[in-house]
């Protein structure tokens, strides 16, 4: 950060402001509609911003109050993020696919008093509960489409909204950046909501402060500069997305880039050829699912360069993994991979200018990070939490090893309690819980976070998570199991999507196992299996002996006490409307045990 800006006194809205500034006509912001990439300058960027402003401002938004944001991520998300702070008010993310009730809990929850929509979707879930809201003044929708005939009368479009800004500005020139100078460090910023997994989602309080400190303290380990260019690909509700396509452009001048839609995200991902890449390990796992596949049904010539070059990869990735010199001969062989088989499968991925790849929000299996090193794309796991502002330990380029996320970036300490969990401490961890001061007293400890992860300090400093300290497995005869870690070696089948390790205070370990349908679906036309739906495919004997050879081929790995002596395939899909799976995707493990209950005890 320049030092035009003195950081102590920093807020996001003064940033944007001083990188109008540097950056001027410069792209900010790159969204593709109907094929064709439309492009916003900072220039523009923080025009919309402050007609935004203003316009709320007019309709009624007084500092303090809660603006949330529900729909799919696009330039005007980040508009009404970036006009909200602007106004010293707060920006509540609501994850796109919430249904009707849970809209509900946040806004109410947040005691929002506008909610920006992105379609008529999202429109019905807030008029479906809007009788329940007494606070809410106002609905704006980004896109009006099939809602002409709507005649709520806090119903106002996005573009008309900028247009009362607008009118607002001509009124008074001055008026945006007399709040923008209003905004403090300490203000809240935004309130990110937990993902859930136990209990009712809280509301993290973040401030400006917190967000600013927390990249600051990253960019010092992530080799960020002005011209890296990122994919918006996580809903940006989530704090790991926020801190990706908001506070890092921000606070270094980087281009975010939003896809089409999350199936053309492959596509994009081509065309765009980002220089960064963060996501999380369900996507990561996709990636590879889709290349053994692809593989699997490749011609005879390119399975064979395969075959060939991939075990060339694997050693030089885990010589360079395990800190040590590759030898010149190794250093050929694997750019004679690149050459054949490395770079294609780089670019089939939108990743070939890719430098900067992260995994986080859960555990990313070492096999699938090997995987990855091995084509030469250098995917380094990071661990932090919505409470410590996103990332609170990355390793840096030289120190990316298997299975460790790091040491803390610089702005972080950390400890570990008796028990093994992680606490963290530092000018990044949050403010407190919306409204629960209870919640909040419960996470610290002596002014320490306790994050509920399991840890283990390495030699070298890099920290190595065990595992989520209420989902470690404690077996009858007293071994203590971490099951993230069989989890993750089972979903690196392609044909295994989903999987969940029971076998607390049990004499020994079963999985529920969640099929990769269009894989299965795959080999089972190859093979002749007539299926007419997901169940058909689960309950088929065939299908079962393919899942067992997997299973058997993760055992032969695991130590006896940690291998899997029986399984359930699910005969329907997990799913986030049936409160199983949170908005990112992660199991809500005591639901899963509760639902399936017969199914579990079927197997003991």
């Amino acid at each position: 950060m320049g030092d035009e800006l003195n950081r102590a006194e920093a807020t996001l809205p003064k940033l944007l402001r001083r990188n109008v500034q540097l950056y001027g006509e410069r792209v900010a912001l790159r969204e593709k509609k109907l094929g064709i990439w439309q492009r916003t300058s900072w220039v523009e960027y923080l025009g919309h911003v402050r007609d935004c402003a203003l316009g709320l401002r007019e309709l009624g938004l007084c500092p303090g109050d809660k603006v949330s944001v529900l729909g799919d991520n696009c330039p005007e998300w980040l508009y009404a993020d970036l006009a909200a702070q602007s106004s010293s008010a707060v920006t509540v993310g609501i994850y796109p696919t919430d249904v009707a009730p849970q809209v509900k809990y946040v806004l109410e929850n947040s005691h929002s008093v506008f909610v920006v929509c992105k379609d008529q979707e999202q429109v019905d879930k807030v008029l479906e509960v809007e009788g329940d809201l007494p606070l809410l003044k106002g609905i704006i929708v980004i896109d009006m489409k099939g809602l002409r005939k709507y005649r709520n009368p806090k119903i106002i479009s996005f573009a008309e909204l900028e247009r009362i800004g607008r009118s607002v500005h001509e009124r008074e020139p001055d008026l945006f950046d007399q709040m923008v100078d209003a905004t403090r460090a300490d203000d809240v910023a935004i309130l990110v909501y937990t993902s859930g997994t136990t209990g009712a989602p809280k509301g993290a309080m973040i401030t400006h402060r917190n967000m600013i400190s927390m990249i600051a303290g990253l960019s010092q380990v992530l080799p960020f500069t002005d011209t890296d260019s990122f994919v918006s690909a996580l809903p940006l509700c989530h704090v790991a997305e926020r801190m990706f396509s908001l506070i890092f452009p921000m606070y270094a001048g980087c281009t975010v880039n939003f896809a089409e839609s999350v199936y053309t995200l492959q596509d994009d991902l081509r065309e765009i050829s980002p220089t960064a890449f963060l996501s999380v390990p369900r996507i990561w796992e996709k990636m590879h699912s889709g290349i053994a596949i692809k593989i699997k049904d490749a011609f005879f010539l390119k399975r064979w360069i395969y075959a060939l070059m991939m075990p060339v990869g694997r050693r030089v990735a885990l010589l360079k993994l395990e800190g040590n010199r590759v030898p010149l001969l190794w250093r050929a062989l694997n750019g004679l991979g690149y050459l054949l088989l490395f770079r294609a499968l780089r670019n089939k991925l939108g990743l070939l200018d890719a430098r900067i790849l992260v995994s986080g929000a859960a555990p990313l299996s070492p096999d699938l990070q090997i995987f990855y090193h091995s084509i030469g794309l250098p995917v380094r796991e990071c661990f932090g939490m919505t409470e410590s502002t996103g990332i609170s330990l990355m390793p840096r380029t030289h120190e990316i090893r298997s299975g460790v996320c790091g040491r803390p970036i610089p702005g972080i300490e950390l400890k570990l309690a008796d028990d093994g969990e992680i606490l963290l401490r530092g000018e990044p961890i949050f403010a407190g819980y919306y409204g629960r001061p209870d919640a909040t007293a419960e996470v610290f400890e002596d002014g320490w976070l306790k994050t509920g992860d399991v840890g283990i300090l390495e030699h070298d400093g890099q920290v190595r998570i065990v595992d989520r300290k209420k989902d470690l497995i404690i077996t009858a005869g007293g071994k203590n199991i971490a099951p993230s870690e069989i989890e993750n070696k089972l979903k690196f089948s392609p044909f295994i999507k989903e999987a969940v390790i029971i076998g607390d205070r049990r004499k020994y370990l079963t999985a529920l196992i969640q099929l990769e349908t269009d894989n299965v679906a795959d080999w089972a036309q190859d093979h002749g299996i007539a299926y007419t739906t997901y169940k058909s495919l689960a309950e088929n004997d065939r299908v079962r002996e393919l899942i067992q050879g997997e299973v058997d081929n993760v055992n032969k790995d695991l130590a006896r006490v940690e291998t899997i002596k029986k399984f359930t395939i699910l005969t329907k899909e997990l799913d986030q409307d049936d409160e199983e799976l949170t908005a990112t995707m992660k199991v809500r493990r005591s639901i899963i045990e509760k639902k399936f209950k017969d199914l579990i005890d079927r197997m003991y």
